[in-house]
């Protein structure tokens, strides 16, 4: 019975050891997780700041586009304004004009 004792005994201390073993692996599995986390973490950030010029300068370029755009827009605008006032003033001289010649020659519709 002693001999059954010692032998249920021994192998209570060699699962337990066993368990230690697989907890540890599972401890040291669970650290290169984590370490290739943080490498895989600190690439992506790496190569996103890389690109940054890159984004930065797409950005301005469409930016700089839109800008451009929204000048011609304005500018076609300004062009039709000054086209329309010019006919206005043309057309009020050459009523002006007409108004001075009817009083010229007809000083009665004063």
């Amino acid at each position: 019975m002693a001999e059954s004792m010692e032998d249920e005994l021994q192998r209570l201390l060699d699962t337990e050891l066993q368990a230690e073993a697989l907890v540890r692996e599972a401890d040291a599995r669970r650290e290169r997780l984590i370490q290739e986390a943080r490498e895989d973490a600190l690439r992506a950030e790496q190569q996103f700041e890389a690109r940054l010029p890159e984004l930065r300068g797409s950005f301005m370029q469409k930016a700089e586009e839109r800008a451009a755009q929204g000048i011609a827009g304005l500018a076609r605008r300004y062009e039709e304004h000054q086209k329309q006032l010019r006919q206005l003033a043309q057309q009020r001289e050459q009523e002006a004009i007409e108004a001075a010649v009817a009083l010229l020659t007809d000083p009665d519709r004063i």
